[in-house]
Order: C-alpha cells, then structure tokens, then sequence
C-alpha cells in the first residue's frame, strides 16, 4: 500500500468493516481504494486528489479556476486553442487544456486516468501535452464554461453568424436549448438567437428588446436600467428570429395578431437563467421583449442594499414589528421586490409562518410560501389574499396593492394581528397614503395600521475601472443641496468616463436610494385628518427624513454614482 495512502487510512480511523467494505467494491470494480473511499463518501474529494496526486507523483491544483482567471498567477487558458476540441468531449471526460506558470501546456484533469486523454487531445489540437494536472470537478468545468462562453460574448455579430444569404426557417428544432453553449444547430437564427441570449446573459442585461421598424430590425439590452442598441438585423430576417422565440417559448407562431406571454429556461455553461417572453403586434411587425432572470442569483441581505446606517436601523426596527403594514414604493423596475425579499429573509424563522402571493415569484425563498397568480384560473390578489388569511399566517407579503379590494383586504389583515409588506406605484412615500385613500381606505383605519412607507429608486453605479475624479465647482456644490454637510472642501467628485469593463457606457451596476418615512404620531394625526401628500412629506423631512434626492447626493459625495445620475433618477 502506497505511503500517502496509508497515512490517510491512518488520519480517517475508519471502521475495519467499512474500509473492508470498501476495498471489496474496489477489487470488484477494478478502481484503486482511495477512489472508492470518494465514491462511498467516506473522503471529500480534495483530500481524493491531494492523496491520488502524492500516490501518481503528479501535481495538483486545489484552486486552478481562480489561478487560471487572474493576472500574475503565470496560469492561463488559451481559448483558441481549448475551443478547438469538442465541447461536450471536454465535459464528458472532464478535462481542458492550460498553461502552467512555466507556459508549459498540460491537462487539467479530475482523475489520474486523464493522461490516458492527453494524447488523444493532443493530436486533436496538434500540441503535445504535458502529464496533466488535478484539479477539482468544479474548476475544470469552470474553466470550459467559461472559455466557450467568452468566445459566445465575444463582438458576434449577425452577418457572422447569417452569412451573406438566409435561408426561410424550416429546420428549426422545436425543444428547449437546454445549454446555449452545447447547441450545435447549423440553422442561421437558432445560431443568431442563442448569440444574442447568450451575449445579454454575459452582459446582465435585465430586458431584450427585438423592435421592428420600416426598414430595420433594433436588438436593444437594457444595462443597468438603460437601453443600448446591441445588433441591427435586416428587416427581412425579423419574422424568422420572432419565430424562433416563439418556439422557444412554446408561443402560438401561426398567431400574430394578438400579444403572447411565454417563458424560456436556458442555461450558458453553468449559469441558469430563465426568460419572460412579451410579444405585441405593431404595424411594422411583432415586437418582442424577453426579461433576464438569472436563478443563480442570490436573494440579497439588507446590509447589503446600499442602505445608509441611520436607514439600516430603521429597516431593522421595521422587521421587529409583530402587526402592521408596511409598503415599498416605487416605479416598475426601482427593486422593490428586491428590498421585500431582504426583509422576508430576516423575518425566516421555524416559529414564522410566512406566505405570499406574487405576480410573477421571481425568486424562490428557503421557507417561505409563494403563491403565484393566474388571473386566467381567477387567482386574482385579492383572492389569494382572502385564502392566504385562513392559512394562519404570521407574516403575509402582497406583491402589488393593485385595487380598492386588496388593499381593504391588507388592512383588515393588518388590523388582526397580522404583519403585511407590499408595494405601490408612487413617486415618493407620502405619496403612498394618499393613494390609498384614493382607492377608499378609511383615513382612521390607515394611520391605525400603517408602520412606514418606503421610497426607492435605483441608480447606476460608476465604474471602478474607469469612473474620473474632478474638483466640483460652486455650481455643482450647489445640486448637492442638503448633502453638502457631507462634503469636505477639495475633496473630488466622479464622473462617468467609459471602458472595456463597462462596454463603454462608464456604469457598472446598479444600487439603491432610499426615502424611509416612519409614522410618527405628529404624521398619524395628519392621516386622520386626510393631509394631502405635500403636508405629510413636510412633516416628515422637519422630523428628520431624508428624501431620495438627499440619499442620492449622498452616493455621489461617497463616489459611488454621479451627480448626473441622481438628477436623472430623482427628475431634479
């Protein structure tokens, strides 16, 4: 028995039965020991291939994704060279070319037996391979998915992949791309609308827009809540690339006179994603527009919404409460789904029962409820809310008080002992009651139930590459309004610039300003009193609220976003 072998038998203490056990399923299957100890799950498979690597004297790398993806490690990938080989060989085999830090070229490899491969790569690549190198299951696939999906994001562009002449669409395969990366299709549009995912997807595009014109056909992604124009296509090939989303999305393609609603679930390399499909017809052909969202994506914590520390506590206070209401509002596409999900997961807890009903669920949240509508089915909010009620909730999350019914079915609820989140579309927080009382809820019942509006609105964040500092003149100080208390005289302000990093638009990433208006008793009384919006907001700035447009300066003093920035999101 070889000697790391015997240490590791020696470290684990394993059972005498277990370890016979095992050495049996070895003998019988013809694998050395330390590999069935992994495969029973008696090793992880780090300590398999530190022990695999001392046993073969061969090298191993427990982080070669990460050297391989930053400067100076001396690792790199080539992708020319590695994009040459099969894509689902690589996969299946599990193993990819690089060069090491003496720019030597070997096989990184998940199993010993992987130097069995390198000849036969090599003479596919026409190089000659080192022994390979071990590495995690993880990494060597890291490295593929992300090799072959950089040469998808690359400057692709619609006459690479239609060539000179298209043919009418009559190959089209009708199931699922299941992976962009692996599909394989010569049709020119299945090749054109997996590029064109797949490039969204690299980018964190949220929307794609696919909008014909009288002569021409736009693409357009949404960045960071703006919209840029990706690809022009020929006016001819419109309806071709419509049809294939539409069999995508299992749409009616015969059916173009009326709007469509679908969805698409693709996945590139590793990263899931899934697609809401829009079609609308227009008197130059049917618009499209698919929303991104990626189920790889995290459910954010509050510390982490880009709340000051003042707003933090207060969003903190607002999960401590046992009854109420409490709404977030905002335009369409501000995260206010975003900031509930956060609170929602600091209010998960065994001895909570929390459910919600949503229009869509756009992420799944560990122990938590969600209900989707289907106004189709009469699952309506108000509906869902009157049997969500009797499901003894503790915690009840509204995803839009669209009408009168729901929202006297939130107060209600609120009113027994329930805690109730939702949101509204308004422009700022006092603005939210008044709504309400434009859709007939009772002022004394609101200032009863009501704990705290919150206002939201996102704005783009500078690139750090890129992002320019300069010394603000007086003019400038001035739009800093009250957030000039925070600013230090000399101290720079940034601007946007434009890179590489930031395809040019100087922006990268998007982050929130808040307006958090508490109800106080002074706002309470004014509630009753059926105050209009500009009253309430009055009260609420001399009692120390700060406004979006306060929030946001003070973002732009921090160097995080810019002053043109702020003004464009608040319409300041």
């Amino acid at each position: 028995m070889a000697a790391p072998l015997t240490a590791l038998l020696e470290r684990l203490r394993l059972d005498p039965e277990v370890l016979e056990a095992c050495a049996k399923n070895a003998e019988a299957s013809g694998i050395p020991l330390e590999r069935a100890l992994f495969e029973a799950e008696r090793i992880d498979e780090a300590r398999y291939l530190e022990t695999t690597a001392a046993i073969h004297a061969m090298s191993y790398e427990p982080r070669l994704a990460k050297l391989t993806d930053q400067e100076g490690t001396g690792w790199t990938t080539d992708p020319e060279l590695v994009c040459r080989a099969p894509l689902l060989w690589l996969r299946k085999h599990v193993v990819v070319p690089v060069r090491d830090r003496e720019g030597v070229l070997v096989l990184a490899a998940s199993q010993p037996s992987g130097w069995l491969l390198a000849q036969e790569l090599g003479l596919l690549l026409g190089e000659r391979l080192a022994r390979p190198v071990l590495a995690p299951t993880a990494d060597v696939l890291d490295i593929i998915n992300r090799v072959f999906g950089e040469s998808t994001r690359g400057d692709g562009s619609v006459s690479d992949v239609l060539g000179d002449s298209v043919n009418a669409i009559d190959e089209f395969n009708e199931d699922a791309v299941e992976d962009l990366l692996e599909d394989s299709s010569e049709a020119p549009f299945i090749r054109l609308v997996n590029m064109i995912l797949a490039q969204a997807v690299r980018a964190g595009a949220s929307d794609i827009h696919i909008e014909p014109y009288r002569d021409v056909s736009r693409v357009r992604f949404r960045l960071d809540g703006v919209l840029y124009e990706r690809h022009t296509l020929n006016k001819a090939h419109h309806a071709a690339v419509v049809s294939r989303i539409k069999v995508m999305a299992k749409l009616n393609i015969a059916e173009k006179r009326l709007p469509q609603d679908g969805r698409i679930a693709i996945s590139l390399g590793g990263r899931q994603a899934g697609l809401r499909v829009s079609t609308l017809p227009t008197s130059f052909g049917e618009r499209v527009v698919l929303r991104l969202l990626e189920k790889s994506e995290r459910v954010l914590s509050l510390s982490e919404l880009g709340l000051g520390e003042e707003d933090l506590r207060l969003m903190h206070s607002l999960v401590g409460i046992t009854h109420g209401i409490v709404l977030v509002t905002g335009p369409t596409g501000s995260g206010k789904t975003t900031t509930l999900y956060a609170v929602l997961q600091e209010l998960t807890a065994p001895d909570k029962n929390i459910l919600t009903i949503e229009d869509p669920v756009e992420y799944e949240l560990e122990g938590v409820g969600q209900i989707q509508v289907n106004p189709k089915i009469g699952l309506t909010f108000a509906d869902g809310l009157r049997s969500i009620v009797r499901q003894d909730p503790d915690v009840i999350l509204i995803g839009e008080i669209r009408d009168a019914e729901t929202a006297a079915i939130a107060v209600q609820s609120a009113l027994t002992g329930h805690l109730v989140f939702s949101t509204l579309h308004t422009n700022d927080a006092p603005g939210a009651v008044t709504r309400l009382f434009d859709m007939g809820v009772e002022p004394f019942l609101l200032s009863s139930v009501l704990r705290a509006v919150v206002a939201q609105r996102l704005v783009r964040m500078l690139c750090p590459h890129c992002r320019e500092a300069y010394l603000p003149d007086a003019q400038e100080l001035e739009k800093l309004g009250a957030a000039r208390s925070a600013y230090v005289p000399g101290q720079p302000l940034y601007r946007p610039r434009g890179c590489p990093e930031c395809l040019d638009t100087g922006y990268r990433g998007r982050m929130a300003i808040y307006e958090i208006m508490p109800m106080s008793d002074a706002l309470k009384r004014l509630v009753v009193d059926k105050a209009d919006a500009n009253v309430l907001g009055a009260c609420a700035l001399q009692e120390g609220m700060r406004n979006l447009r306060h929030d946001g300066m003070l973002k732009v003093v921090a160097g995080l976003t810019s002053l043109t920035e702020v003004a464009r999101v608040t319409n300041a």
